[in-house]
């Protein structure tokens, strides 16, 4: 019998973007409301899972990206390119999307 070998797919953003993984939203509302599906907006908060290396800026150097993996942020409704690996979401963004750091 043939053995048969997974690749893994890894991910690493390039220059100045962030790969993040959208938080999921609260089902049950305070009181107990359960929402369905379709009442749900997609979250503007995410997890960071990979940085890239920076803005290079004019005179050569790095400008490095200021949050760091395992970061919790908030980002632009709409920005950023959704990609999905292994049948989880993801999406790529530029640093300047990310709004703020959530701090606990």
């Amino acid at each position: 019998m043939a053995q048969q070998t997974v690749k893994k797919i890894t991910l690493k953003p390039l220059g100045n973007r962030v790969l993040v993984q959208r938080l999921e939203a609260q089902e049950t509302m305070k009181g107990g409301i359960i929402l369905p599906d379709s009442a749900k907006k997609k979250q503007e908060t995410a997890k960071v899972v990979a940085i890239g290396t920076g803005k290079r800026l004019d005179d050569g150097k790095i400008l490095p990206i200021p949050v760091e993996v395992d970061d919790i942020i908030v980002m632009d409704k709409y920005s950023g390119q959704e990609v999905s690996i292994d049948d989880v979401e993801y999406k790529i963004l530029q640093a300047d999307d990310i709004i703020a750091k959530i701090e606990e």
